[in-house]
C-alpha cells in the first residue's frame, strides 16, 4: 500500500506535529460502542502513552475515524460553539434561585447605581467650572458664581475679578440657567426666581470710551422679599458713599450698622451717616458702583468683609462701570455725578481766616461788646483780616434787638442799633436754620395765621387740619422748614435775605440741612422727600441767596456755588478727632465738595476745648492747606507765644501758596470735574501702596501735604506717589524720585513736610 498517496490533511489538522497534542487513553470511547466496553487499538489495555507514530499506525487511524464519521446521524450537530451559555439556562437558573439571592442581586444594582450617581456628581463639582457667564461685553463681564451665590464682575482680556456681590434677599444656590426670557436680545440677561426676586442685568451706554457699564435691577416678587447685595472688601478698597464720624480713608476698616442713606447729624446720631453724602462708590480695581436716584437703600458696612446695598422695601437698582484703574474710573464716571453745570463760590472767602465769637450771648448788648472786645484782640495780635462767626443763638438774639417795631425804635436810643463798622475791618457771618421752636413767636404766628404748611407736617388719615412734625434742635422741640412749599422757601428766603442786610452779615450760615425728619420719627416721607432730597432742595434754594452762602450738608448738591460746613471733631488723635480730618478731605473732594469749611483748629465738638499744645499746633498745620482755615479757640488762649507766631506764619503760606493752588485746580474742577484735593492713588492708580495712604493728600498735581498725625512724633513714613516724577520738599530743598516711600523722615513740631513735583 502506497502511504503516500493517502489524504493526510484531516490528519495534519488534528496532529500538526506528528505527535499527539494528549496521551491516548484506552478507556476513551467512541460513538456506537456499547457503555463500559474497553478497546485498546494496540493491545495494552487500560494504558495511556504519548509516543511518537509509526507511518503504518497512523493510517489505520485515520481508516478508522474516517468509518466512524460515517455511522453519526447527519441531524446531530458535530460540535457546539465554544462560550455560548442557553438561553434556558438562565431561565432555569432565575427560576431556582432562592429568595435571599434575588434580594442580593437587587441591593447591589441599587448600590451600583448609587455609586455611579455620586460619580457624576462629583465630577461636576471637581472639573466642571462653578462660574458661568451671563452677560459679556467687550471690556468685561458679568458671571454667576454658584457656590456662593454671587454674581462675579471680571475685566477682559485678562480675566480678573474687579468685583464680587453676594446676592442676599434669594435662594443663592439656585443658579441662574442660560437667557430663558431675554435670550433674543444678547445685551440682557434675565432671570426670576420664583416668588423671591427678579434681576434683570443690561448693558448700558459707556460715560466715555474705556469704561464699560451694567445696570443692575433687582425688583422683588413679594413684600417680605428684603433684597441685598453686598460688595466684597478682599483685595478691593472702597471709597466714596457716606461720611461716618470716625472716618476712614479707605473705608474698609469702618462698622455701621444697616440704616437709611440719608444725611444725618452726628450730634443727634454719632453712629449715623455724616452730613456729605452721594450714591457713589469706587473701587481701587476701577469698578464704581452708583445707585439710582429715585431708589431709596440702606447702606451698611461690616469692616474688612463687605458692603451692602439694601432694598428699603422695594427694588434696587445701580450702575456698575468697569475702567482700567480707579483714576480712570472717577474721572469717567465720578465726575459726572452732577452733570457739566458746576459753578464756584465766592473765592474771597479762601484767603480769609474765620474768627468763632466764643464771648458771652445773654443780650444783644452783650454781644456787640464782646464782638468789639474780639476785634480789638485781633488787631493786637496782627490777626485783623477775615470774618467773625456768629452762631444761631447769638444771630437769633441779634436779630430780635433789630426787628423792634417802629414805635419801640422811637423811644430807644440808636446807639443799641448794631453797626458793622464796630468789627471793621473784619466781615461778619451770621447762622440760620431751617428749625423753630414751637414756643417762638414766629411759629405761633404762622398756626394763628393759617400757615401750618410752611413746617413738615403729617397728613390727616380723615381730613382735618395738618399737624407740624415736631423733632428735637439743640436740646429744643422745633418744627422743620416744608421745603417742598414754595410759599413757604419764599417767605424764609425773604427773612434770610432782610436779616444779612439789617446787620451787614457777609456771609450766612445755614446750619440742620441733614437728615430726614420723618425717618427720625418712623414715619414714612411723602415721596418728594424720600431719603436725603430734602438736603438736596434745600440746597438748591439757598443757591439762589448767592455764592457767600455756607450749608452744613451736602447731598446732590456739589454743583451749587455754596460752601460746605464740615461737622465738629473731637480735640483729640483719634479718627473722631485729628487723625480723621484728612480722610475727610478727600471724602469730601472725591464726592464734589472741594469747597468745604474744616472744623476749627483744635476741634470744636460740644464740651471739648483745645488743651494740648502739639495736638493744636499739628491741626494748625493741615488746616493751612485746605480752603479755609477756622479757629474756635484763638492762639493766646491755649498756646505759648511761638504758637501765636507760628499761625500768623501759616495764616501768610495759605494766602501766598494755597490759595493760588486752589484757584488754579477750581478752573479744572469747573471744565472737568476733578477733585482739587486728591489722594495718592491720583497719581498711582495701580499702586497698592497708595490705596491705603490716609494721612497724605494732593493738591492737585504738583504739591503733597504729608503732616504728622500721631502724637509725640517728629518723624513719619512718607510716600512719594507718581513713578518717573521727582518731588522737592520746600523746607530743605531736598529730591526725591517718586513712586518711593521715605523711611522715618523727620518733622519736627514746627515744621510740616510738603513736597513740590519738580519733573
Amino acid at each position: 500500500m502506497d502511504t503516500s498517496a493517502l489524504d493526510l490533511r484531516g490528519w495534519e489538522e488534528k496532529f500538526p506535529s506528528g505527535k499527539r497534542s494528549k496521551p491516548y487513553s484506552t478507556t476513551e470511547k467512541y460513538p456506537g460502542e456499547a457503555l463500559g466496553q474497553r478497546r485498546s487499538p494496540l493491545g495494552t489495555t487500560g494504558a495511556s502513552f504519548n509516543l511518537p507514530l509509526e507511518p503504518s499506525e497512523r493510517i489505520f487511524l485515520l481508516t478508522r475515524e474516517r468509518k466512524r464519521s460515517r455511522s453519526i446521524p447527519r441531524t446531530m450537530p458535530i460540535a457546539r460553539p465554544a462560550g455560548r451559555i442557553p438561553d434556558a439556562a438562565w431561565t432555569s437558573g432565575l427560576r431556582e434561585m432562592t429568595e435571599p439571592w434575588k434580594g442580593a442581586l437587587g441591593c447591589l444594582g441599587v448600590a451600583v447605581f448609587f455609586a455611579m450617581t455620586i460619580g457624576i456628581i462629583s465630577w461636576q463639582a471637581l472639573e466642571q467650572s462653578s462660574e458661568e457667564w451671563v452677560l459679556r461685553g467687550r471690556a468685561g463681564g458679568v458671571l454667576w458664581e454658584r457656590r456662593r451665590g454671587a454674581l462675579l464682575l471680571r475685566a477682559l482680556p485678562e480675566g480678573q475679578p474687579v468685583a464680587v456681590i453676594a446676592v442676599g434677599g434669594v435662594p443663592a444656590a439656585e443658579p441662574p440657567p442660560p437667557r430663558d426670557r431675554c435670550w433674543q436680545d444678547g445685551g440682557q440677561f434675565c432671570y426670576a426666581w420664583e416668588e423671591a426676586a427678579e434681576l434683570r442685568l443690561s448693558l448700558e451706554p459707556p460715560p466715555a470710551p474705556g469704561t464699560e457699564c451694567y445696570s443692575v435691577r433687582w425688583t422683588p416678587l413679594r413684600p417680605d422679599v428684603m433684597l441685598k447685595d453686598c460688595f466684597s472688601m478682599a483685595n478691593i478698597s472702597w471709597y466714596g458713599g457716606a461720611s461716618i464720624r470716625a472716618q476712614r480713608w479707605p473705608f474698609n476698616s469702618a462698622d455701621s450698622p444697616a440704616q437709611p442713606f440719608v444725611s444725618g447729624d452726628f450730634g443727634k446720631n454719632p453712629t449715623g451717616y455724616g452730613p456729605v453724602l452721594e450714591r457713589y462708590f469706587l473701587g481701587s480695581t476701577g469698578v464704581t458702583v452708583t445707585v439710582a436716584p429715585d431708589v431709596p437703600f440702606v447702606l451698611s458696612l461690616e469692616s474688612n468683609r463687605h458692603f451692602c446695598l439694601g432694598g428699603a422695601g422695594g427694588p434696587l437698582h445701580y450702575l456698575l462701570c468697569i475702567s482700567s484703574d480707579v483714576a480712570t474710573a472717577h474721572r469717567h464716571v465720578g465726575t459726572q455725578l452732577v452733570g457739566p453745570a458746576r459753578v464756584l463760590p465766592d473765592t474771597a472767602l479762601l484767603g480769609s481766616p474765620i474768627w468763632q465769637y466764643y464771648g458771652p450771648v445773654g443780650s444783644a448788648a452783650k454781644i456787640k461788646r464782646g464782638l468789639r472786645s474780639l476785634t480789638r484782640r485781633l488787631k493786637r495780635h496782627r490777626l485783623q483780616e477775615g470774618v467773625l462767626a456768629l452762631g444761631e443763638h447769638s444771630t437769633a438774639t441779634l436779630a430780635a434787638a433789630e426787628y423792634v417795631s417802629m414805635e419801640q425804635r422811637r423811644r430807644r436810643s440808636l446807639a443799641h442799633a448794631w453797626d458793622p463798622a464796630l468789627i471793621d475791618p473784619l466781615r461778619l457771618s451770621i447762622t440760620l436754620s431751617p428749625y423753630t421752636s414751637i414756643a417762638s413767636p414766629l411759629f405761633l404766628r404762622s398756626l394763628r395765621d393759617n400757615e401750618a404748611g410752611y413746617w413738615l407736617s403729617l397728613q390727616p388719615r380723615f381730613g382735618g387740619c395738618l399737624v407740624p412734625l415736631l423733632t428735637t434742635w439743640k436740646g429744643r422741640l422745633c418744627a422743620r422748614l416744608n421745603v417742598t412749599s414754595e410759599a413757604a422757601l419764599s417767605w424764609y428766603l425773604a427773612r434770610a435775605r432782610a436779616l444779612r442786610q439789617a446787620l451787614g452779615a457777609s456771609y450766612v450760615v445755614f446750619e440742620g440741612a441733614e437728615g430726614n425728619a420723618f425717618l427720625e420719627q418712623a414715619v414714612s416721607p411723602p415721596a418728594e422727600l424720600a431719603g436725603d432730597r430734602y438736603a438736596g432742595a434745600l440746597a438748591a434754594a439757598l443757591a439762589t441767596l448767592g455764592n457767600a452762602t455756607v450749608i452744613s450738608a451736602g447731598a446732590r448738591s456739589s454743583h451749587l456755588p455754596l460752601f460746605v460746613q464740615m461737622s465738629p471733631r473731637r480735640s483729640d488723635w483719634s479718627h473722631a478727632g485729628l487723625k480723621g480730618l484728612i480722610p475727610s478731605v478727600l471724602h469730601y473732594s472725591l464726592l464734589g465738595y472741594n469747597f468745604f469749611i474744616p472744623d476749627a483748629v483744635g476741634g470744636s465738638l460740644a464740651g471739648d476745648a483745645p488743651g494740648d499744645q502739639e495736638l493744636y499746633v499739628r491741626w494748625l498745620q493741615i488746616v493751612t492747606f485746605l480752603p479755609v482755615m477756622a479757629f474756635s479757640t484763638p492762639p493766646w488762649l491755649c498756646c505759648d507765644t511761638w504758637v501765636l507766631n507760628l499761625t500768623r506764619q501759616c495764616i501768610q503760606r495759605h494766602r501766598d501758596l494755597v490759595v493760588p493752588l486752589i484757584l488754579k485746580y477750581s478752573e479744572e474742577w469747573l471744565r472737568l470735574g476733578y477733585p482739587i484735593f486728591r489722594p495718592a492713588w491720583w497719581l498711582s492708580p495701580t499702586d497698592p501702596t497708595a490705596f491705603t495712604i490716609e494721612d497724605e493728600f494732593l493738591i492737585g498735581d504738583e504739591v503733597l501735604v504729608a503732616p504728622i498725625t500721631e502724637k509725640g512724633q517728629t518723624w513719619r513714613d512718607i510716600y512719594l506717589p507718581g513713578e518717573g516724577h521727582q518731588w522737592m520738599d520746600i523746607n530743605t530743598a531736598r529730591v526725591f524720585d517718586g513712586g518711593t516711600v521715605l523711611r522715618n523722615y523727620s518733622a519736627s513740631l514746627e515744621e510740616v513736610p510738603v513736597f513740590v513735583k519738580t519733573s
